[in-house]
């Protein structure tokens, strides 16, 4: 696919960055003594008057990012992605309608996969194999105890994907049946062949089964890696990968480019673009409740931001079944949602207070060892660590 070239470090933040002084000379403070914080140490470190100010620059920055990058991710698919993807031209990297249904379908099998082998599958593998501090800090959003809400959001990614439509909250409450949209689900149950419809509501079915099993495994889940619920997560997230990879193994022969067009019209106008504007929206939120918490550092400014976190978060959770065209070519994703946390790197950062750390600029490699640095100082889970602690809102010092 087309390379594209993005300037994610030449822009005017406009932060209002409070004014904070460093340590003028660590080495005197510390009898010349290594204050290298370790990886427990770092996980543990907690807001303080000592470092409030600091702090809460550092999330106002992070927060900055995590707009720009929202506001950046909608532009590039309402200013030119979109329309490539649904004429499917040669910019959009796909040549027909029929790929993009495919594309679809694959952006659905990665996250179900990924789900079920990687969120919960490699914490899992680390507990298993006594590994329990590797088990911990493996699983993702364990700060606000908001990992199960997570999956269950990647698994209505699915779902929307699907069906065309943008669902929240618990599956089994939408009469798939009802269904009357140009969508992958309604084009191929209507197709009046058996083994679509049997491809089809195995899907339907396996959407569910894996979304309720994630919902079982009991809260949270950074305290039940080891329980049997989560072990039956992840047969069901495989299962619903499998289910998709044989739809897909359908499409090509039964699926026409008339109907195909109609499906992607209705994912992108219905599903991608909407999520995207709400991902906005509810970042700009974010970064408003967090400026306010940089100004006024309360127990309650502590408690709006995140659960304006939480808002945010939602639809950026609902969006990972289409990873693909912008949000993978620029590196908003790991922008935006690096894991795991380098803990190390943020202690010294919130330090040093050189926030330029978290910025990269050029074209967006993801074998560059410089960009990965800035991106695990920044994103959802960074913001994540310095607005929560042990499942709560941290508490104003």
């Amino acid at each position: 696919m087309k390379k594209n070239f993005l300037l994610m470090g030449l822009f005017t933040l406009g932060l209002g960055i409070a004014a904070t002084s460093c340590s003028s000379d660590d080495d005197d403070k510390n009898n010349g003594e290594n204050t290298e914080l370790t990886e427990e140490q770092a996980q543990n470190l907690d807001y303080t008057s000592d470092n409030a100010a600091a702090w809460g620059n550092y999330a106002v920055y992070v927060s900055q990012l995590l707009t720009n990058d929202s506001q950046t991710l909608y532009d590039e698919w309402n200013n030119g992605f979109a329309e490539a993807f649904k004429n499917h031209t040669p910019s959009s990297g796909y040549t027909s309608a029929v790929g993009c249904v495919e594309q679809i379908i694959d952006g659905c099998i990665d996250i179900a996969n990924e789900v079920g082998t990687a969120k919960i599958g490699e914490p899992v593998d680390y507990w298993t194999s006594n590994q329990r501090n590797k088990a911990l800090y493996a699983v993702e959003s364990w700060y606000s105890w908001h990992s199960r809400d997570d999956y269950k959001n990647n698994i209505v990614s699915i779902i929307n994907s699907i069906c065309g439509e943008r669902f929240e909250g618990n599956p089994n409450e939408i009469n798939y049946h009802a269904l009357t949209t140009p969508s992958i689900m309604y084009t191929l149950m209507a197709k009046g062949n058996d083994d679509l419809r049997q491809a089809t509501a195995a899907v339907y079915l396996n959407t569910l089964a894996a979304w309720n099993a994630i919902d079982a495994i009991p809260q949270p889940f950074r305290n039940n890696i080891g329980s049997a619920e989560a072990a039956k997560a992840m047969e069901a997230c495989a299962t619903l990968t499998t289910s998709l990879e044989a739809l897909k193994g359908l499409i090509e022969n039964n699926l026409s480019e008339e109907d195909a067009q109609k499906i992607v019209n209705q994912f992108v106008d219905v599903v991608a673009l909407p999520t995207y504007k709400d991902l906005v929206e509810k970042n700009n939120t974010l970064l408003s409740t967090v400026k306010a918490l940089q100004a006024n550092p309360t127990d309650k400014a502590f408690e709006t931001a995140c659960a304006a976190w939480i808002d945010a978060r939602r639809p950026w959770e609902s969006s990972e079944a289409f990873l693909f065209g912008p949000v993978s070519e620029l590196g908003l994703d790991p922008n935006m949602d690096s894991w795991p946390l380098d803990a190390v790197g943020i202690a010294n950062l919130l330090k040093s207070q050189k926030w330029t750390e978290m910025e990269w600029s050029g074209e967006y490699d993801e074998e560059s060892e410089a960009i990965e640095a800035a991106q695990s100082l920044r994103g959802f889970h960074t913001l994540e660590f310095l607005l929560y602690k042990d499942g709560q809102p941290r508490t104003a010092k």
